[in-house]
Protein backbone atom coordinates (compact mmCIF):
# COMPACT_ATOMS: atom_id res chain seq x y z
CA UNK A 1 0.00 0.00 0.00
CA UNK A 2 2.91 2.78 0.75
CA UNK A 3 4.35 1.74 -2.64
CA UNK A 4 0.92 2.17 -4.61
CA UNK A 5 0.29 5.80 -2.05
CA UNK A 6 3.68 6.80 -2.81
CA UNK A 7 3.72 7.61 -6.19
CA UNK A 8 0.97 10.11 -7.43
CA UNK A 9 -0.01 8.22 -11.00
CA UNK A 10 -0.56 5.02 -9.16
CA UNK A 11 -3.03 6.40 -6.58
CA UNK A 12 -4.91 8.52 -9.23
CA UNK A 13 -4.96 5.45 -11.08
CA UNK A 14 -6.29 3.18 -8.22
CA UNK A 15 -8.88 5.88 -7.83
CA UNK A 16 -10.34 5.43 -11.21
CA UNK A 17 -10.02 1.57 -11.05
CA UNK A 18 -11.88 1.95 -7.34
CA UNK A 19 -14.69 3.91 -9.27
CA UNK A 20 -14.96 1.26 -11.83
CA UNK A 21 -15.77 -1.54 -9.36
CA UNK A 22 -18.11 0.80 -7.68
CA UNK A 23 -19.90 1.09 -10.75
CA UNK A 24 -19.41 -2.63 -11.68
CA UNK A 25 -21.08 -3.39 -7.91
CA UNK A 26 -24.09 -0.80 -8.77
CA UNK A 27 -24.82 -2.29 -12.24
CA UNK A 28 -24.90 -5.86 -11.03
CA UNK A 29 -27.03 -5.39 -7.97
CA UNK A 30 -29.55 -3.00 -9.52
CA UNK A 31 -29.84 -4.52 -12.80
CA UNK A 32 -30.09 -8.35 -11.29
CA UNK A 33 -26.84 -9.56 -13.12
CA UNK A 34 -23.51 -8.85 -14.89
CA UNK A 35 -25.54 -9.41 -17.96
CA UNK A 36 -26.78 -6.33 -18.16
CA UNK A 37 -23.25 -4.69 -17.74
CA UNK A 38 -23.33 -4.36 -22.20
CA UNK A 39 -26.85 -2.30 -22.72
CA UNK A 40 -25.64 -0.17 -19.95
CA UNK A 41 -22.65 1.24 -21.61
CA UNK A 42 -24.40 1.81 -23.98
CA UNK A 43 -27.08 3.61 -22.87
CA UNK A 44 -27.27 7.79 -22.90
CA UNK A 45 -27.98 7.77 -19.56
CA UNK A 46 -24.62 6.51 -18.47
CA UNK A 47 -22.32 8.27 -20.27
CA UNK A 48 -24.20 11.56 -18.87
CA UNK A 49 -23.72 10.30 -15.45
CA UNK A 50 -20.12 9.61 -16.62
CA UNK A 51 -20.10 12.98 -17.87
CA UNK A 52 -21.53 14.35 -14.91
CA UNK A 53 -18.96 12.60 -12.89
CA UNK A 54 -15.91 14.06 -14.76
CA UNK A 55 -17.88 17.52 -14.92
CA UNK A 56 -17.52 17.20 -11.01
CA UNK A 57 -13.74 15.65 -10.74
CA UNK A 58 -12.74 19.08 -13.05
CA UNK A 59 -14.61 20.93 -10.83
CA UNK A 60 -13.18 20.15 -7.79
CA UNK A 61 -9.84 20.29 -9.03
CA UNK A 62 -10.76 23.94 -10.40
CA UNK A 63 -12.07 25.54 -7.75
CA UNK A 64 -10.34 23.42 -4.60
CA UNK A 65 -7.24 25.66 -6.31
CA UNK A 66 -8.85 28.93 -6.59
CA UNK A 67 -9.55 28.37 -3.30
CA UNK A 68 -5.85 27.30 -2.37
CA UNK A 69 -4.62 30.25 -4.18
CA UNK A 70 -6.60 32.81 -2.07
CA UNK A 71 -7.28 31.32 1.46
CA UNK A 72 -3.28 30.04 1.56
CA UNK A 73 -1.38 30.98 -1.12
CA UNK A 74 -2.16 34.99 -0.84
CA UNK A 75 -2.30 35.26 2.31
CA UNK A 76 0.39 33.53 3.62
CA UNK A 77 3.21 34.93 1.22
CA UNK A 78 3.53 38.24 2.54
CA UNK A 79 5.00 36.42 5.88
CA UNK A 80 7.35 34.12 3.72
CA UNK A 81 10.76 35.55 3.50
CA UNK A 82 11.92 36.98 0.60
CA UNK A 83 14.54 34.33 0.53
CA UNK A 84 12.11 31.84 0.40
CA UNK A 85 9.47 33.26 -2.07
CA UNK A 86 11.30 31.78 -5.05
CA UNK A 87 10.45 28.38 -3.75
CA UNK A 88 6.87 28.86 -4.07
CA UNK A 89 7.04 31.47 -7.16
CA UNK A 90 9.57 28.91 -9.60
CA UNK A 91 8.03 25.58 -8.04
CA UNK A 92 4.80 25.26 -6.14
CA UNK A 93 2.70 28.23 -8.57
CA UNK A 94 3.75 27.12 -11.62
CA UNK A 95 2.46 23.74 -10.89
CA UNK A 96 -0.64 24.62 -9.14
CA UNK A 97 -1.40 27.26 -12.30
CA UNK A 98 -1.15 24.47 -14.67
CA UNK A 99 -3.55 22.30 -13.34
CA UNK A 100 -5.69 25.30 -12.24
CA UNK A 101 -6.32 26.73 -15.77
CA UNK A 102 -6.82 22.94 -17.40
CA UNK A 103 -9.02 22.54 -14.93
CA UNK A 104 -10.59 25.02 -15.80
CA UNK A 105 -10.64 24.30 -19.50
CA UNK A 106 -11.84 20.49 -18.84
CA UNK A 107 -14.77 21.91 -16.58
CA UNK A 108 -16.18 24.23 -18.95
CA UNK A 109 -16.00 21.59 -21.79
CA UNK A 110 -17.38 18.47 -19.79
CA UNK A 111 -20.30 21.06 -18.94
CA UNK A 112 -21.11 22.06 -21.90
CA UNK A 113 -20.85 18.22 -23.34
CA UNK A 114 -23.45 16.95 -20.16
CA UNK A 115 -25.74 19.98 -20.65
CA UNK A 116 -25.96 18.65 -24.27
CA UNK A 117 -26.52 15.14 -23.46
CA UNK A 118 -29.30 16.09 -21.08
CA UNK A 119 -31.11 18.17 -23.57
CA UNK A 120 -30.67 21.73 -21.88
CA UNK A 121 -27.65 22.92 -23.51
CA UNK A 122 -30.01 25.55 -25.18
CA UNK A 123 -32.20 26.19 -22.62
CA UNK A 124 -29.64 26.96 -20.14
CA UNK A 125 -27.48 29.18 -22.33
CA UNK A 126 -30.64 31.51 -22.67
CA UNK A 127 -31.69 31.14 -18.90
CA UNK A 128 -35.03 29.87 -19.91
CA UNK A 129 -35.94 32.12 -22.10
CA UNK A 130 -36.71 29.62 -24.96
CA UNK A 131 -39.03 27.88 -22.56
CA UNK A 132 -40.78 31.52 -21.56
CA UNK A 133 -38.79 31.05 -18.05
CA UNK A 134 -41.55 28.04 -17.01
CA UNK A 135 -38.31 26.54 -15.04
CA UNK A 136 -36.49 27.43 -12.46
CA UNK A 137 -33.93 24.37 -12.63
CA UNK A 138 -32.74 25.68 -16.37
CA UNK A 139 -32.78 29.22 -15.18
CA UNK A 140 -30.16 27.77 -12.38
CA UNK A 141 -28.04 25.96 -14.15
CA UNK A 142 -27.63 28.61 -17.11
CA UNK A 143 -26.90 31.11 -14.70
CA UNK A 144 -23.99 28.84 -13.21
CA UNK A 145 -22.85 28.13 -16.61
CA UNK A 146 -22.56 31.71 -17.62
CA UNK A 147 -20.75 32.61 -14.22
CA UNK A 148 -18.45 29.32 -14.89
CA UNK A 149 -17.79 30.63 -18.21
CA UNK A 150 -16.88 34.29 -16.76
CA UNK A 151 -14.36 32.63 -14.22
CA UNK A 152 -13.02 30.69 -17.23
CA UNK A 153 -12.47 33.59 -19.18
CA UNK A 154 -11.20 34.77 -15.99
CA UNK A 155 -8.52 32.41 -15.75
CA UNK A 156 -6.93 32.40 -19.06
CA UNK A 157 -7.30 35.35 -20.15
CA UNK A 158 -6.51 37.57 -17.47
CA UNK A 159 -5.30 35.99 -14.41
CA UNK A 160 -3.00 33.69 -16.33
CA UNK A 161 -1.58 35.69 -18.84
CA UNK A 162 -0.69 38.45 -15.64
CA UNK A 163 0.94 35.35 -13.74
CA UNK A 164 2.59 34.99 -16.41
CA UNK A 165 4.40 38.21 -16.35
CA UNK A 166 4.17 38.39 -12.89
CA UNK A 167 6.41 35.52 -11.99
CA UNK A 168 8.51 35.19 -15.10
CA UNK A 169 7.31 31.60 -15.70
CA UNK A 170 8.87 30.10 -18.11
CA UNK A 171 10.95 33.07 -18.81
CA UNK A 172 8.76 34.71 -20.79
CA UNK A 173 9.00 38.53 -19.33
CA UNK A 174 12.72 38.36 -18.31
CA UNK A 175 13.18 42.34 -18.68
CA UNK A 176 9.62 43.50 -17.36
CA UNK A 177 10.17 46.20 -14.82
CA UNK A 178 9.26 45.39 -11.60
CA UNK A 179 6.46 47.85 -11.51
CA UNK A 180 4.98 46.09 -14.27
CA UNK A 181 5.58 42.61 -12.50
CA UNK A 182 3.32 44.26 -9.15
CA UNK A 183 0.55 45.62 -11.63
CA UNK A 184 0.15 41.75 -13.24
CA UNK A 185 0.26 40.19 -9.56
CA UNK A 186 -2.16 42.84 -8.42
CA UNK A 187 -4.31 42.19 -11.68
CA UNK A 188 -3.71 38.60 -11.37
CA UNK A 189 -4.89 38.83 -7.82
CA UNK A 190 -8.06 41.05 -8.40
CA UNK A 191 -9.14 38.87 -11.15
CA UNK A 192 -8.78 35.31 -8.82
CA UNK A 193 -10.47 37.26 -5.64
CA UNK A 194 -13.26 38.19 -8.73
CA UNK A 195 -13.60 34.44 -9.49
CA UNK A 196 -13.98 33.53 -6.02
CA UNK A 197 -16.29 35.54 -4.92
CA UNK A 198 -18.52 34.47 -8.32
CA UNK A 199 -17.57 30.93 -7.57
CA UNK A 200 -19.93 31.26 -4.38
CA UNK A 201 -23.07 31.85 -6.08
CA UNK A 202 -22.39 29.68 -9.06
CA UNK A 203 -22.43 26.58 -6.77
CA UNK A 204 -25.22 27.95 -5.24
CA UNK A 205 -26.89 27.68 -8.74
CA UNK A 206 -25.51 24.52 -9.93
CA UNK A 207 -26.40 22.45 -6.99
CA UNK A 208 -30.16 24.23 -6.94
CA UNK A 209 -30.70 22.87 -10.87
CA UNK A 210 -32.92 20.03 -8.88
CA UNK A 211 -35.25 22.29 -7.33
CA UNK A 212 -38.47 22.68 -8.63
CA UNK A 213 -41.80 25.16 -9.49
CA UNK A 214 -43.34 24.05 -6.25
CA UNK A 215 -40.35 24.37 -3.95
CA UNK A 216 -39.97 27.97 -5.82
CA UNK A 217 -44.29 28.92 -5.45
CA UNK A 218 -43.80 27.17 -1.49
Amino acid sequence: MADLLSNLNRTLIAGFLLSLVVFFIMVVVWTGGPTALGATLMSERFWSFIMRWLHVVSGVVWIGLLYYFNLVQMTQMPRIPDEQKPAVSKFIAPEALWWFRWGAMSTIVTGIILAALNGYLLQAITLGAIERFSSPSTILIGIGMWLGTIMWFNVWFIIWPNQQKAMNIDNRYPDLQKEDKALAARTAMLFSRTNMMLSVPMLFAMTGGGINANFVAG
